[in-house]
C-alpha cells in the first residue's frame, strides 16, 4: 500500500484498472465478437462484471442471440427470425431463465361467476376471453400490474356460447353453437353475422381473406371475405365426422382439420384450399374416439395437434404424414384442449384436469411446469 495521500494510479477508460496498453482491446472488434461467441450465458454474464466498457460490450444483442434461439420463449422462431426486435436479447434471455425454473409472480388478473371454459386471445395490450355468448377485450393496466376489471369492448350476437374465436388483422372471427358465424371490427361497432352450418361452429380459423369453419354436423367450409362477397361459401367438405379443430396453412394453398375420430378414417387430413379436395392423411395409428381438440401451424411444413388421447404430436409434412416427428404425453391422462408454441422450443398445452396448463420443452420428453387456476 502506498502512503497516506500518495497519488493514485490513473484509470484506463471504462474503469479497468491501470492506464496501460490492453492486449484486450487492442484486437479487431471482430476477433473480440468471435472470441465472446464462445461463451455461455454465465460467461458473458460474468465478463459482464468487470467493467463498465466491458459490461457495454457482452451486452451486445449479437452475442446473445445465439443463446437466445436455444432458449425457451426467447422471441426467436426456429427460422430465426426475430418476434421481439424492440426488447434486448439479453433481458429476454434472463426472462427465459425464469420461464424454465418457474420463477414468476401469481395473481388473479380475472374472476368471473359461470363455470364454463373459455377461448382466449392475448394481443398486444389486450386480452380477448369468449365468455357464454360474448367476446370480451379487457387492456392492461399502464403500470402492467394486471388487467382492468371493465372491458375495453364486448363483441356480441351469438344466440348460444361463443365455440372458438380468432384474430385476423382488425376483425374477430368467431364460431358459436348457434351455427352462425360473425365477422366484428376490433375497434369499432361494425359486424357481420351469417348462417354456416346446421349446427355449433366448433373451429374458425381465418386467413388472406378466406374463412374456413368446422362443425358439428361433419362439414368443414371455405368461405370468402372479398368486397362483395362476405359470407359466400367457396366450398363445403363431408368430413364424414364431427370437426373439432381447423387450421389454414401460412401458404394459403391448404386447410387441416382435427375430427373426433369416430370412423376408421384418420382424425388429422389436409384439404387443398382452393379445390377443397382432400389432399393427405396424417397418420395412422390414431386410436378410436382419440378426436383432435386443436391444431396449430408453428411453420408452413410444421404443425402441432393434441386431443382427447392425452397427447400432443409434432407434424413435418417434408419428412412424413403417416408418423408425427415427436409426441409428448399428458402424465395425468387427461384430454388436451388447447396448444401453443413459441415457435422455438417451448410448448404450453391446457386440460379440463383442474384448469391445469403445462410448460414443455420440445427437447425433453416430461413437462417443465405445472400450473393450476387454484380453484
Amino acid at each position: 500500500m502506498g502512503r497516506k495521500g500518495s497519488p493514485r494510479p490513473p484509470q484506463a477508460e471504462g474503469g479497468c484498472g491501470p492506464a496501460r496498453p490492453s492486449l484486450l482491446w487492442a484486437l479487431p472488434e471482430e476477433l473480440l465478437l468471435l472470441i465472446c461467441s464462445y461463451l455461455d450465458a454465465q460467461a458473458l454474464g460474468r465478463l459482464g462484471q468487470v467493467c463498465r466498457r466491458l459490461r457495454a460490450f457482452s451486452g451486445r444483442d449479437l452475442l446473445w442471440r445465439r443463446i437466445a434461439r436455444g432458449c425457451l420463449n426467447s422471441g426467436f422462431t426456429q427460422l430465426g427470425a426475430d418476434l421481439a426486435a424492440g426488447i434486448p436479447v439479453k433481458e429476454r434471455v434472463k426472462v427465459s431463465q425464469n420461464w424454465r425454473h418457474g420463477r414468476c409472480r401469481r395473481e388473479t388478473l380475472l374472476k368471473w361467476k359461470r363455470n364454463l371454459m373459455p377461448w382466449m386471445h392475448l394481443d398486444g395490450e389486450y386480452l380477448y376471453l369468449s365468455q357464454a355468448e360474448d367476446i370480451r377485450a379487457y387492456r392492461f393496466r399502464p403500470d402492467s400490474t394486471g388487467l382492468q376489471r371493465r372491458p375495453q369492448a364486448i363483441f356480441s350476437g351469438h344466440q348460444e356460447d361463443v365455440c372458438r374465436f380468432v384474430l385476423a388483422s382488425s376483425h374477430i372471427v368467431s364460431g358459436g353453437g348457434d351455427g352462425n358465424i360473425i365477422l366484428s371490427k376490433v375497434h369499432g361497432s361494425f359486424s357481420i353475422k351469417f348462417s354456416a352450418h346446421e349446427q355449433e361452429v366448433n373451429c374458425v380459423d381465418c386467413q388472406g381473406g378466406i374463412i374456413v369453419s368446422g362443425s358439428r354436423d361433419r362439414t368443414a367450409k371455405v368461405w370468402s371475405l372479398s368486397s362483395g362477397r362476405v359470407g359466400h361459401c367457396l366450398h363445403t367438405v363431408q368430413t364424414e365426422d364431427r370437426v373439432w379443430s381447423i387450421a389454414i396453412s401460412p401458404l394459403l394453398s391448404s386447410f387441416v382439420t382435427g375430427t373426433a375420430c369416430c370412423g376408421h378414417t384418420s382424425p388429422l387430413r389436409t384439404w387443398d384450399l382452393e379445390s377443397g379436395q382432400l389432399v393427405t392423411c396424417l397418420g395412422t395409428d390414431f386410436h378410436r374416439g382419440a378426436g383432435v381438440l386443436d391444431i396449430v401451424y408453428e411453420t408452413p411444413f410444421t404443425l402441432l395437434s393434441c386431443g382427447y388421447d392425452t397427447y400432443i404430436r409434432s407434424w413435418d409434412l417434408r419428412v412424413s404424414t403417416r408418423k408425427c416427428v415427436m409426441e409428448w404425453e399428458e402424465p395425468h391422462d387427461s384430454a388436451l384442449y388447447c396448444v401453443r408454441s413459441d415457435g422455438n422450443h417451448m410448448i404450453a398445452s391446457g386440460s379440463a384436469y383442474y384448469g391445469v396448463v403445462r410448460l414443455w420443452d420440445k427437447r425433453q420428453s416430461r413437462c417443465l411446469q405445472v400450473r393450476r387456476d387454484g380453484r
